[in-house]
């Protein structure tokens, strides 16, 4: 009989975790690339595909987040994309 004790170990569920906090991060960005689209088509605005699939492809949560908050204020979505100057 094969040892299985690894899959009840400590290790073991720390790996799982982590893939399980993963799998959550990566629905959580998937889902805010969702939401910043359906804010563009509602409000009206083209989405190329190019921009499409640079808004579906980011897993960056917070470039996310400022991308979600451009989208109600701009009038093109190649706006979203644009970067604040720095302030030095």
């Amino acid at each position: 009989m094969a040892d299985l004790s690894f899959y009840i170990s400590p290790l073991s569920e720390e790996i799982r975790e982590e893939g399980r906090a993963q799998g959550r991060a990566e629905g959580r960005a998937q889902g805010r690339a969702e939401t910043v689209l359906i804010v563009l088509d509602a409000r009206g605005i083209d989405v190329d595909r190019a921009a499409r699939e640079k808004i579906a492809a980011c897993r960056e949560p917070e470039l996310l987040r400022r991308w979600l908050l451009r989208s109600v204020l701009v009038a093109t979505a190649e706006e979203i994309f644009v970067e604040e100057p720095s302030a030095e």
